[in-house]
């Protein structure tokens, strides 16, 4: 679990970080729609989770904006050296739990660490299976598979401190030869800007195009 300190003095969003966490809520959510065409079909040729694959990708895009790796800790910033997830797991009672799964650029690793926490999860009861889900080197990460959404909110608790991303990915449906899911990214206003949601959702395309 590397990180260090952002340096908040030669920090050039010093003020805007300053301006946004003090108000009452300072998360706001963007949500977008991503086109998975590629994605499905490369995931399917090899035999592999649509959902495991676009996890990936995500976790991936997450890497790959610094933004997205900062946290508020106390009076600091800390920047971490690698993000992995949160995930919600369902079961077939249609309860479900929160995951951690360990990220690694390698799919063929990720999808080993993501398939032996999901049988994990299915295997047990309760919300908090696993107490690394409340880790903070994480993204929370849900899908709701049954709606293709155009918004999106989450509940919060305002008495706890709280600046770690919520990305949600909705139900996926044909558009012509396409095919379109929607994506929410929830984010702290302190550390992440609408240009660093696009960066991301940018980035994330790129990687559901390979």
């Amino acid at each position: 679990m590397g990180k260090k300190n952002l340096n908040l003095d030669s920090w050039k969003r010093k003020e805007h970080f300053k301006f946004f966490s003090g108000f009452d809520e300072p998360f706001y959510c963007i949500s977008a729609e991503i086109d998975c065409a590629r994605a499905y079909k490369k995931a399917k040729a090899g035999n592999l989770s649509f959902f495991v694959y676009y996890l990936h990708k995500t976790i991936t895009a997450v890497n790959r904006v610094k933004e997205f790796k900062y946290r508020i800790e106390g009076d600091n910033v800390v920047v971490y050296d690698k993000i992995n997830v949160s995930a919600t797991i369902a079961r077939e009672d249609n309860t479900f739990a929160f995951s951690f799964i360990d990220y690694d650029p390698d799919l063929e690793i990720f999808s080993r660490n993501a398939k032996k926490e999901i049988n994990r999860i299915q295997k047990t009861s309760g919300l908090f299976c696993n107490p690394e889900s409340e880790r903070l080197d994480v993204v929370h990460f849900s899908s709701i598979p049954w709606i293709s959404f155009t918004g999106m909110t989450h509940a919060r608790n305002y008495n706890s401190a709280d600046s770690v991303p919520k990305i949600t990915f909705g139900k996926m449906s044909d558009s012509g030869q396409s095919k379109k899911m929607p994506v929410s990214v929830m984010v702290h206003h302190g550390l992440v800007d609408g240009y660093h949601i696009g960066q991301y959702i940018n980035t994330l395309q790129s990687l559901m195009d390979e």
